[in-house]
């Protein structure tokens, strides 16, 4: 067994950056940096439940990538099966003991979250949409998180709509372009149950959303700050443009990366926002 495996197998990169959204969760929300202690609770909670997820994802796709990602540590053998679960079960109890000293809605949520991600891992993910709408609705509670632990939502709750709508887009295209893959292995991904061409509608009509919701803090009365916003919904737009006008796996590919790009360049604009 190796030791670097317990860091490896939680994907350590993608734990930060989700810690880090959280964090900025609580700014937005706020207007500024909250408490060291909630700070810090906060950014370890959500780093812990993606650690944890991704661990026991690991462990149910343990046959599926020893053919795609054998280099992976469970099928490498640099770490035993039991062992991989019962690591992401500890890093999920770690997780809720610390969402339980900021307070009872953050712990509720960590509650929530963690059993969606476990859940995942286990069931929903082969399920067409339901698991795409699973890991956007993850991915959109991270900032939510955040603004529960300083118990003041603002801007944040716009945030996490649209963190949640983006993402369903990204997830399909996503599927698009993994269809050949997710066919070899049995999926039943939306573009195999409906096809590529509606499936590439679906995705865009999400895209959509994504920018009209992002018109929502305006309605409200944000500033100029917010504006930061408009190059964000432009990427956004082109992504769903691409996806319409060709489906192929290396069009897919670009269209997911600038949605991914867009999730982190919407939560600095939102940050803008509530600081200014």
């Amino acid at each position: 067994m190796e030791l670097k495996a317990f860091i490896e197998i939680t994907r350590p990169h993608n734990c930060v950056l989700a810690g880090i959204v959280g964090l900025l969760g609580s700014i937005v929300a706020v207007g500024h940096f909250p408490d060291t202690l909630t700070a810090s609770l906060v950014f370890l909670v959500v780093t812990l439940g993606c650690a944890g997820g991704n661990t026991v994802n690991d462990y149910f796709d343990y046959e599926i990538d020893k053919i795609n990602r054998p280099d992976r540590p469970l099928p490498r053998g640099a770490m035993g099966r039991k062992v991989a679960l019962y690591y992401s079960l500890s890093l999920f109890a770690v997780g809720l003991l610390l969402a339980y000293l900021i307070n009872l809605q953050a712990f509720i949520l960590a509650i929530v979250a963690y059993a969606a991600m476990f859940l995942y891992a286990w069931k929903l993910k082969p399920l067409p949409l339901v698991g795409n709408l699973v890991v956007a609705g993850l991915t959109g509670a991270t900032p939510l998180y955040g603004a529960l632990a300083v118990e003041h939502i603002g801007l944040a709750g716009y945030l996490a709509l649209c963190a949640f709508l983006v993402n369903v887009a990204r997830e399909i295209i996503k599927d698009i372009e993994d269809v050949e893959g997710d066919i070899a292995k049995g999926a039943r991904t939306l573009p195999i149950v409906w096809g590529k061409k509606k499936a590439a509608y679906v995705g865009a009509l999400f895209a959509l959303l994504t920018v009209a919701s992002s018109l929502l803090p305006v309605k409200a009365g944000v500033g100029l700050g917010y504006y930061a916003m408009v190059p964000v919904d432009a990427l956004i737009l082109y992504a769903a443009f691409l996806i319409l006008r060709s489906q192929d796996r290396e069009t897919a590919h670009r269209a997911q990366k600038m949605l991914k790009v867009s999730i982190f360049l919407a939560v600095m604009a939102f940050l803008i926002a509530a600081l200014v």
